[in-house]
């Protein structure tokens, strides 16, 4: 056990026994593979494994007798006009209360366990939300020396270190909706515009819909990204407005593309065919709106003059970075005021460029697509692959209204989707199509927080970990493009998911190079202590004379207790294999933990969230 890297053939073994199982048209999930006789064998069954959703059980936003008191701002939740009621309000148990803040945030420690468990589900979300704020990403970047941190550094200090996990989470959930990546993003100041970006998010989590969606319109980053920034009006040369923003932020940010009933499901024809949300004269008349704006560098910020920034070193001068913290201006020359009619509704002719946003905006916002669209993505992100479509209007519900007669409210949003009786229910464990695949990237930012990581230098050099052959395959505002690192609505070919008709967007990300990359990076982070983060690893080493409560440690705190009792029986016993004694050396009690940490991050129990 020493090494953790052997076991090759127990890896191919595995690999193929699940092969056969998806051939057989066994479900993944139903099927139990080779026992993980090593970490690698685990992860080979990773492509194999899949993530659903269902279930049922009536939802409440009502808490039910013994639920505690309302907590904080969440309290409107207790007077939705649903008229159903939480059935889960407590959690009975460290397990229940563990999974609850595995879906809510990154991670599951002792301390938040038993707070949980005093608290009800309710009131500690509700102190979650009213959290004061803590340092922004860009006030991060702001406090280093010029050019000693960049966007990765900024988003791995602030997944894995800030105290408000839960609103940390919810950010994250939209930065796959609301897409702008660093990946080749342009400008003077890539980092702190995305930076600024980031924090942008982190206010929406717990602010209004509407708001979120104006600050993502007019943010410099968006604006290099979707090309608004610079986007000009029409002229008589047949220059036409750039439609990219247009269309994403329909298609992608609010009503997508074919219409929705309350549930989510979809709306059709006569024929049976779905009805489109949109058209492309839709698209090109709300492209005029967004026309006129760029970035907004005042004269003291300009390149040239006194107030200009001088790299450290350098002859020259940029402008200052203070416009990455303002929403793009209006250049009211460069907007369109033609006639601008989309979805119904109209800009009409000569309209100030403020005045038409506005409609645009309020339009999108309260389209009927934006609260089923949206709430099913985020209870993928968090929940489940393939919600029931109760699920879903009870979500959708809380959108159209939270209680106090306001839409968009997305903390409230963000509370339905992890306090729904469907996401609480014990019925979810045992489902076979119940769950989703655990993202690369929220593996490696709960081992971070779990095991407490720390910066040597305090810049958490950890970098871009895209690539998917030696590293995560994914990282954090790194998307491959607009349309995020995964499809909602992906299907894994040739699938027993395929086959039920069901979907598993992050299984997008999987295939035979992606699964060893992530082992093979994982092996290499949790042993690289002389690296800039790592982890001592303190109660884990308590531990380490006895597998079985080391292992049961582990289980709980990143699996919820939902490793099957033969995964934990055969990781216990090859920990025991030889056995670890008070004499051995500390790199040998180190190497232990090193190999049950894996163990169970590779497990297909571990893998699959549910």
């Amino acid at each position: 056990m020493e090494d953790i890297a052997t076991g090759r053939a127990e890896a191919t073994e595995a690999s193929v026994r699940v092969n056969e199982a998806s051939a057989a048209g066994q479900s993944p999930l139903q099927y139990n593979p080779l026992p993980v006789a090593t970490a690698l064998a685990a992860a080979a069954a990773l492509a194999a494994c899949g993530g659903g959703g269902g279930g049922g059980g009536g939802f409440a936003l009502t808490a039910a007798s013994g639920s505690g008191t309302q907590a904080g701002s969440l309290s409107s939740l207790a007077s939705t006009s649903t008229g159903q009621t939480y059935v889960y309000t407590q959690a009975k148990s460290d397990d229940e209360a563990a999974r609850f803040l595995l879906q809510a945030q990154f991670s599951a420690s002792d301390a938040e366990i038993a707070a949980v468990r005093s608290k009800g589900y309710l009131p500690w979300l509700g102190e979650q939300v009213d959290r004061e704020a803590t340092q922004t990403g860009w006030d991060w970047i702001a406090s280093k020396p010029y050019n000693t941190v960049n966007v990765d550094d900024m988003i791995w200090n602030q997944l894995m270190t800030a105290p408000d996990g839960f609103r940390k989470r919810a950010a994250l959930a939209l930065s796959e909706i609301f897409v702008v990546s660093a990946t080749d993003i342009g400008s003077s100041w890539p980092d702190p515009m995305m930076a600024q970006y980031w924090d942008t998010l982190v206010r929406g989590a717990t602010g209004n819909f509407r708001q979120l969606l104006e600050d993502v319109t007019l943010n410099p980053a968006m604006g290099y990204y979707l090309n608004t920034k610079g986007n000009q009006k029409e002229n008589a040369q047949g220059r036409q407005p750039d439609e990219n923003y247009a269309r994403e932020v329909m298609q992608l940010m609010t009503i997508g593309l074919y219409q929705l009933n309350a549930d989510g499901t979809l709306r059709t024809g006569a024929d049976g065919a779905p009805l489109d949300t949109y058209t492309l004269d839709d698209v090109t008349n709300l492209a005029r709106v967004f026309t006129g704006y760029d970035i907004d560098i005042r004269s003291d910020e300009k390149s040239g003059t006194a107030g200009a920034f001088t790299p450290p070193g350098a002859s020259y001068t940029i402008e200052g970075n203070g416009w990455t913290t303002r929403p793009m201006a209006l250049v009211a020359s460069r907007h369109s005021t033609l006639e601008a009619k989309f979805l119904g509704a109209t800009v009409p002719g000569g309209t100030d460029g403020k005045a038409a946003l506005k409609i645009a905006l309020d339009t999108l916002f309260n389209h009927p697509n934006v609260g089923p669209f949206i709430c099913k993505q985020l209870i993928q992100r968090m929940v489940t692959s393939n919600p029931s479509p109760d699920y879903v209007k009870r979500v959708s519900d809380v959108f159209a209204n939270n209680g106090a007669r306001v839409r968009g409210d997305m903390k409230s949003v963000f509370a339905a989707v992890v306090l729904d009786n469907e996401a609480r229910s014990p019925a979810g464990l045992g489902d076979p199509n119940f769950g989703r695949l655990r993202e690369p990237m929220l593996r490696f930012v709960q081992w971070a927080r779990t095991f407490g990581a720390a910066s040597t230098t305090g810049n958490w050099k950890i970098g871009n970990l895209s690539r998917p052959n030696d590293q995560l395959g994914q990282s954090p505002l790194r998307s491959p493009s607009v349309f995020n690192f995964f499809r909602p609505g992906y299907v894994p070919p040739s699938t027993a998911i395929a086959n039920g008709k069901m979907v598993a967007p992050e299984f997008q990300l999987v295939n035979e190079t992606s699964v060893g990359g992530y082992v093979n990076y994982m092996q290499g982070a949790l042993q690289k202590t002389t690296k800039d983060v790592n982890v001592a690893y303190a109660s884990e080493l308590a531990l380490v004379l006895d597998p079985g409560a080391l292992v049961r440690r582990l289980n709980l705190l990143l699996a919820a207790n939902q490793l099957p009792a033969s995964t934990v029986a055969l990781i216990t016993s090859a920990l025991n294999t030889p056995a670890v004694s008070a004499s051995s050396t500390d790199a040998v009690k180190l190497n232990r933990v090193y190999a049950a940490v894996l163990m169970v991050m590779a497990s297909p129990s571990y893998l699959i969230q549910k």
